[in-house]
């Protein structure tokens, strides 16, 4: 990305974007109030989401939903079409962003191919609605633990569905962030563009849930996976590893963006590089990211540009630096659409190689400069259990990243290349994928002892009794 690219991307915003954000700001709040009774505010509010999706194919049931639940009445089927108004209005606003984003840096992209999904199983997803239901006419302010603890039920009715899974962690990620909260009237401030996104995506996925992955319409590909590099996404009870790569079809057709996601579920004792001894069931691709080579997959399923990833239709290839295929294959590979539900500006998490800048800190904040133009730097989405520092950000000349928009444009670093005592080093975040290579961060997790292997320890003892 070059600094006249840089330029396009940071010139402004695309229009309607702050009064897009504006409307869905306002859902939120009388979200966040319920809609047991919509004061002023909320019909408000509700008026605005109609304003803003008339004249689009959603225009009259979004005003007949909003008209009645403005006169009081809160069906179901009305906060199913407000959510997807609200999804509508998040995606316009993430096409905005990312059509920007291809113009600035030349990326093709393919076009999205619909999918059909299957038809709902009734029993298990009813429960789920009504308890959607419940939390929007009560509000977040409103919730308390006997409404999260009826949502214990419905996660376990959805669990042994396998396409209804998706939703089933959803909703129990979302009740217990809320049990955490309660009392919820209480909080300072409320997060509530993030709850009123999780809410709104169950709400949707309650109402026509996916196609499962193992679907006869799942399309398999086989060729060569060239890693970019990793981001780790990392939480008190749960871990994931989403590799960006570039995929060579054997068939010769242009090469592919994609990604790969791998998980665990975890302790909140389990940090830093710790948590990839909760990955080993993987150990192809932990191999290919720490000793930094290549992959053949063999009739990998693929969705979308998600590779579903299977270490048994994988093997190992040729050493791949990640700089050196950035350079090659990044400005001619084409990106994948992005699905409808995740049409939403944090998902935006594009891979590029910038070169050649300057890097400037301010107040403790860093951005690169190119040409007189800069990108803010995503420090702190820097994991815990790689080498990859801000410090060596600060000192790099090379970086490979992941555009994300938050607000504005910053990139948050993959890998670096840096100069170290006048001598030019990588480093990546899963350098670490196999063990910590740098001595004294391996002689400190020494003296801290092996927790995964202790608490697999207590495990056993305890299922022994």
């Amino acid at each position: 990305m070059l600094g006249t690219q840089l330029a396009v991307l940071n010139d402004g915003t695309p229009a309607g974007l702050t009064d897009a954000l504006d409307v869905v700001a306002g859902f939120d709040e009388a979200l966040t109030d319920g809609f047991a009774r919509v004061g002023e505010p909320g019909a408000a509010a509700l008026a605005a989401l109609a304003g803003a999706l008339a004249g689009t194919p959603l225009g009259d049931r979004v005003a007949e939903a909003v008209d009645k639940m403005t006169a009081g009445s809160v069906a179901r089927e009305h906060l199913v079409t407000l959510a997807g108004a609200r999804t509508a209005l998040l995606g316009a606003t993430h096409d905005a962003l990312l059509g920007r984003f291809d113009t600035a840096v030349a990326r093709d992209r393919a076009a999205w191919t619909s999918t059909t999904t299957r038809p709902p199983a009734e029993h298990p997803l009813d429960g789920a609605r009504a308890w959607l239901h419940e939390v929007a006419v009560t509000g977040w302010r409103g919730v308390d633990h006997e409404l999260l603890a009826a949502a214990g039920a419905q996660v376990e009715a959805l669990l042994p569905v396998p396409t209804l899974r998706r939703l089933a962690v959803l909703l129990d990620g979302l009740a217990a962030e809320l049990r955490a909260s309660v009392p919820i009237g209480t909080m300072p401030q409320v997060p509530t563009r993030r709850w009123a996104d999780l809410w709104t995506r169950a709400t949707l996925l309650a109402h026509v849930p996916p196609a499962g992955t193992g679907s006869a319409a799942a399309e398999l590909v086989t060729g060569r996976l060239l890693p970019l590099g990793a981001d780790v996404h990392e939480h008190d009870t749960a871990v994931q590893v989403q590799v960006h790569g570039i995929l060579e079809p054997a068939d010769g057709s242009p090469p592919r963006l994609v990604r790969t996601a791998v998980g665990a579920a975890k302790v909140d004792t389990i940090v830093g590089p710790a948590v990839w001894q909760l990955l080993q069931a993987h150990p192809v691709l932990l191999a290919a990211l720490a000793h930094r080579r290549g992959l053949t997959v063999t009739d990998l399923p693929v969705s979308g540009g998600d590779l579903l990833w299977h270490d048994d239709l994988v093997q190992l290839g040729e050493p791949a630096d990640p700089f050196a295929t950035a350079r090659v294959l990044l400005p001619t590979a084409v990106a994948a659409a992005t699905a409808p539900l995740d049409r939403h500006p944090v998902g935006i998490a594009e891979p590029v190689l910038l070169e050649g800048y300057a890097v400037r800190a301010d107040d403790g904040s860093l951005s690169l400069e190119l040409d007189g133009h800069r990108i803010a730097v995503a420090v702190d989405r820097l994991p815990s259990c790689g080498p990859l520092t801000a410090e060596l950000v600060a000192s790099s000349s090379a970086c490979l990243g992941l555009v994300r928009w938050d607000d504005g444009w910053r990139v948050q670093p993959l890998a670096v290349q840096a100069t170290v005592k006048r001598r030019t080093v990588a480093a990546h975040n899963g350098d670490w994928a196999e063990g910590v290579t740098d001595p004294k961060v391996a002689k400190a997790e020494a003296r801290s002892g092996d927790v995964v292997a202790v608490l697999r320890e207590r495990a056993g003892r305890l299922l022994r009794k």
